[in-house]
């Protein structure tokens, strides 16, 4: 990763966006890590990517609470959503 002070990224803005779509550029404020600029590529892929995992933690915790449930009928609910899934209705 490419890094680049503030002051720097203001006066090579050209470089800094040449290199964005490539890698990620990290601009810095008195030494310490402020920005970083990345293509809108890049950007989207992180969001779908995270969107992902979180649709996957969400889930395993749902079927963790379910398989843990004491509830009366838990087998006839979790039975029936089964077959909604698999669209057996």
């Amino acid at each position: 990763m490419q890094t680049y002070t503030l002051t720097d990224a203001r006066n090579k803005h050209g470089e800094v966006f040449h290199k964005a779509p490539t890698e990620p550029v990290l601009l810095t404020k008195q030494s310490r890590p402020s920005h970083v600029i990345i293509s809108a590529q890049s950007y989207q892929q992180l969001i779908h990517r995270l969107k992902e995992l979180d649709d996957m933690v969400l889930g395993q915790a749902a079927h963790t609470a379910l398989s843990q449930s004491k509830m009366v009928g838990t087998e006839a609910f979790t039975s029936a959503l089964e077959h909604l899934a698999n669209g057996e209705g």
